[in-house]
């Protein structure tokens, strides 16, 4: 039975947009071959990202870090071989040619761990950061397509003032943070 005090934190790269896919392969290799008390946790890191798609407000995840999930485990005996040779899997970052995994730091995971905290609790009073000068592409009402550029950004009522090119001559356009999106 493997104790607390040598799980540490590793990072394993995987195939970018599999991270779920890998983050399962793994999870599920590891209880068949019988190692489950030497993997803690799988973490795929994500944020909650708020959409507008045909006029509603879509949450969906993001994944915060592409091509890396952080297992928290005790690599000794066959663990690494077993999470390297799983589909998808690319190795384990920080670790040099042939040698041994390198762990992460307590301040690493901290801080990752954090944003991930963080993001779940945060909701829809996220700073969303805009800035003036900006080029956005609306996504949602009636100018859906258009380019513009940021004019104002109103914090308070998460408003923007966009000046949208159509037929050839501006227009400001008042738009809510989430119908438009950074081009």
């Amino acid at each position: 039975m493997a104790t607390d005090s040598v799980m540490k934190w590793y990072v394993v790269r995987a195939i970018g947009g599999q991270e779920n896919k890998v983050k399962s392969y793994i999870e599920s290799e590891i209880s068949r071959v019988g190692l489950s008390d030497y993997v803690c946790q799988v973490i795929v890191p994500t944020e909650k990202v708020i959409q507008i798609r045909d006029g509603k407000k879509v949450h969906r995840e993001k994944v915060y870090f592409p091509g890396y999930i952080m297992v928290e485990a005790n690599l000794s005996g066959e663990v690494p071989h077993v999470i390297k040779a799983i589909t998808g899997v690319i190795g384990f970052l920080g670790e040099t040619k042939g040698g041994a995994p390198v762990p992460m730091r307590k301040s690493e995971v901290n801080r990752m761990l954090g944003k991930v905290d963080e993001l779940s609790v945060q909701d829809e009073n996220i700073a969303i950061p805009f800035n003036v000068g900006e080029t956005v592409k609306v996504v949602d009402g009636p100018f859906n397509g258009f380019d513009g550029t940021i004019e104002k950004v109103n914090e308070e009522k998460r408003k923007l003032e966009v000046m949208v090119k159509i037929f050839g001559r501006k227009t400001p356009l008042e738009l809510s943070y989430m119908q438009v999106e950074k081009i």
